[in-house]
């Protein structure tokens, strides 16, 4: 049986504070996130449904996946999302050297700005697949110019062993003005996703939030 924390516990937050976990705010905003894409039908769909909710949203996509649909990726961004980098080949940090997890890094870097449309190579955002990260890569980041971008909502959409309407009481039960939710556009996450983002952008509209991409820092309060 899998475990993860569907709300992260406070005190990962404050053990690794360098990380944003989420945005302490008192307006009612709430910033989707997805990764893994870009992805053929599963991020044209995910377009689709944020723009018939006028949410924005930002994607932490791998750069492997940018070479291989370009135009998906272009996209992503002419619907005004932010971009933000997962690496090229999707790496675990705690099991990659410190140097290799750089340069797969940097690779996608390269991506995204041979691809990227108006501005959005110079928003340095970073999430780290499977959310590790060794304190060595953390530091050469954080050197770079990154922001590393975590969550504190989990919708566990990956999780095939949930049922999607587990994936969407996931978010709908914790999320919260600030929170930062994780979603993946990517084939194995899809049945869940699509059932709990229409669901969580229903909820987030009737309840008067507003969907806003990351960039370098939030609104001030």
């Amino acid at each position: 049986m899998k475990f993860y924390w569907v709300k992260t516990h406070w005190i990962i937050k404050k053990i690794f504070s360098g990380f944003t976990w989420n945005f302490p705010t008192t307006k009612k905003i709430v910033y989707l996130t997805f990764d893994d894409g870009p992805t053929p039908e599963v991020t044209d769909w995910t377009l689709s449904i944020l723009k018939e909710y006028n949410a924005q949203a930002t994607f932490f996509c791998i750069g492997a996946n940018i070479k291989t649909n370009p135009d998906l990726f272009s996209k992503i961004q002419q619907h005004g999302h932010t971009i933000g980098n997962h690496t090229y080949n999707h790496l675990n940090g705690w099991h990659t050297t410190t140097q290799e997890y750089i340069e797969n890094v940097d690779l996608c870097e390269n991506v995204i700005k041979e691809f990227s449309v108006g501005n959005n190579s110079d928003i340095k955002l970073f999430r780290p697949p499977y959310g590790k990260l060794k304190r060595s890569q953390f530091k050469l980041l954080k050197q770079k110019g990154y922001k590393v971008i975590m969550w504190d909502i989990l919708s566990a959409d990956f999780d095939t062993t949930i049922s999607p309407e587990k994936c969407a009481e996931n978010v709908l039960k914790n999320i919260q003005s600030g929170s930062i939710v994780i979603f993946h556009d990517s084939l194995k996450a899809s049945k869940n996703l699509k059932f709990a983002l229409p669901k969580t952008l229903d909820y987030l509209q009737k309840n008067g939030f507003e969907m806003k991409a990351i960039k370098f820092a939030p609104e001030p309060n």
